[in-house]
């Protein structure tokens, strides 16, 4: 019965008139911790300690301000790889585990060892084999840099070699040059929120033309900061075309597959990034002449052209042509009077062979052979004349007046 109601007694709902006991809520919240299980942690090993009792520390994480006590007592069973230091960054199977005497909660270690390269690698690889397939690596995707920009951003560690290789290589090139530096960590935990938060100031800033991100080397763990996939996709995600100069040839940190230009080196991004002035006035200097020589050489022909068309008879005597025509047109106008007197004698002739046609016809002409011709009073040409009828005679060159005293038939 006591069991019971012990049992009752904790599974009752707190209250103000009927709180817990202080060892049923630490009895309860040993059984909830203990149902999280085991847990694969990796970060940063801190305050790493190794006593008689056991090893005491703390795993930081490795990119925010964070961290967790953990401990293995000896004789545990806990696998612990020997020789760790502080910062290292290992890999621990945690369990955690809450004391009711103290209410204090620790993570107990089951297994740690360092994070080994190997195992880095493998997942780099991982990760690249994924951005690639992503298409972040595709060349057509890649925007071009500009031939020169307004201003640079420049992110890399305060008062390094990189910086200064920048600066001083992209000014003797192009004295104008502009930079805006963001000064960052480029290694260590720190590196890599810093280096994000400079980026989108930059991306941001509209007087920006092109980012650079530069690192003069260093070892791999020194990179592994340029490999991490926020960085990375961050940085693919950028509106702007940026340059990474990490400067690193065996061990290509995954920055630069998404890079719109690599940089073998800072030097490099600097002469990638803007032009040479020398090189440029060379270049112009070179355009110029070229210019004046194919423009010499076409005042050359076209002078010569001139020469030619001016050398030429309609140009060199400009009347001769009207000349030539106005002699064409007196030809032609020669030509049509001739056929004009020409059919204008023949018409003549014509003319004078019908009017002796005509005239050979005319009864004129048969009035002057001595006919004559009688008509009525009206002019009315008579076949027959009454007697006393008033007659018209018509001779060759007289109108007589008659009347008919007498008539006499003909038979």
């Amino acid at each position: 019965m006591e069991t019971n109601s012990v049992t009752d007694s904790q599974s009752r709902v707190s209250t103000e008139n009927s709180p817990w006991q202080v060892s049923q809520l630490s009895k309860s919240l040993r059984d909830w911790i203990d149902k999280l299980g085991r847990v694969w942690v990796e970060g940063e090993l801190q305050a790493y300690s190794e006593k008689p009792a056991g090893v005491f520390a703390s795993i930081r994480d490795l990119d925010v301000e964070m961290s967790v006590e953990i401990h293995a007592f000896t004789n545990s069973g806990a696998e612990i790889a020997p020789g760790l230091a502080q910062g290292d960054r290992v890999v621990a199977l945690l369990q955690p585990t809450f004391w009711p005497k103290n209410g204090k909660l620790t993570m107990r270690v089951l297994q740690m060892h360092k994070v080994g390269l190997g195992e880095l690698l493998e997942r780099l690889e991982r990760l690249k084999v994924q951005l690639i397939a992503e298409g972040l690596a595709d060349p057509a995707r890649k925007k071009p840099l500009p031939f020169l920009p307004n201003k640079i951003g420049l992110i890399t560690g305060a008062d390094s070699d990189a910086e200064k290789d920048v600066l001083q290589n992209a000014k003797l090139r192009w004295p104008e040059v502009q930079f805006q530096v963001q000064h960052t960590h480029v290694q260590g935990d720190k590196a890599v929120n810093e280096i994000l938060l400079a980026l989108g100031v930059l991306d941001a800033d509209p007087e920006v033309d092109v980012i650079i991100i530069a690192r003069g080397g260093g070892s791999f763990q020194d990179l592994l900061p340029f490999s991490d996939e926020r960085l990375v996709r961050a940085a693919a995600k950028l509106t702007k075309p940026f340059v990474s100069a990490i400067g690193h040839e065996n061990d290509q940190p995954l920055l630069d597959l998404v890079a719109d230009l690599r940089a073998s080196t800072p030097t490099d991004a600097a002469k990638r990034v803007v032009p040479d002035v020398v090189e440029e006035r060379r270049g112009l200097a070179i355009s110029i002449q070229r210019m004046r020589v194919r423009v010499g050489s076409y005042l050359d022909s076209q002078s010569q052209l001139l020469q030619q068309l001016i050398s030429r008879p309609v140009i060199a005597s400009p009347y001769g042509f009207v000349d030539a025509q106005a002699e064409v047109i007196a030809t032609g106008a020669r030509r049509i009077r001739e056929i004009f007197d020409f059919r204008l004698q023949r018409g003549q002739g014509e003319i004078k062979q019908l009017h002796a046609q005509t005239r050979s016809l005319s009864p004129q002409l048969t009035l002057e052979r001595g006919y004559s011709v009688i008509t009525d009073e009206n002019g009315k040409p008579l076949s027959k004349i009454a007697k006393s009828k008033k007659l018209l005679i018509r001779t060759s060159k007289q109108e007589i007046t008659a009347t008919a005293d007498e008539v006499r038939d003909i038979k």
